[in-house]
């Protein structure tokens, strides 16, 4: 999404990043280097502070192309939407580009068939008719060793997620 964003930004396209998840990974921040950031506002909920996708800026900013990093995830309690999906949905009803990332397991319909292949069940879902409007999608597939690899790197979580989606995706293989 990043490297997409860097093009379609040296093409003369307005781009901003409105949400990248910041699992603080040194190969995406060095990626968001020479694009705009929209601030994130933050929300307390339990007593933590949580940082979420303001979309009332990116509706007044109104670029030509917004990133908004995971699209099946649940907004804190006292955003608009309560999925980021709904955010999107609402960007690009105003006429705005999205770029987004999602994970297969996350689209309702391919939930069970994942499941049963990983044997987790993943409870971020977004409905089908998201991604079916999709006017592209870009398929990024790589082997699990490679994905285990990536993990071990660092290149995908910090190493405490990165230890539980090992052993919750991966527990034969690692």
């Amino acid at each position: 999404m990043l490297e997409a964003a860097h093009s379609a930004k040296n093409r003369g396209i307005d781009v901003v990043v409105g949400y990248i998840e910041p699992h603080t990974r040194p190969k995406t921040m060095a990626l968001l280097q020479g694009l705009e950031q929209l601030p994130n506002f933050q929300l307390e909920y339990n007593g933590i502070k949580l940082r979420e996708f303001d979309i009332d800026a990116a509706l007044q900013r109104k670029p030509g192309i917004f990133l908004v990093d995971e699209l099946a995830h649940t907004n804190v309690i006292g955003c608009r939407h309560e999925k980021r999906y709904q955010d999107i949905e609402e960007l690009l009803n105003a006429g705005i580009d999205v770029y987004t990332t999602i994970n297969v397991q996350h689209i309702e319909s391919l939930n069970d068939t994942v499941a049963s292949i990983t044997g987790v069940l993943v409870h971020e879902r977004i409905p089908d008719f998201v991604f079916d409007r999709a006017d592209q999608v870009e398929l990024v597939d790589i082997e699990p060793q490679d994905l285990i690899n990536r993990f071990q790197e660092g290149d995908v979580y910090k190493e405490k997620q990165e230890r539980q989606a090992l052993q919750n995706f991966f527990p034969l293989r690692t």
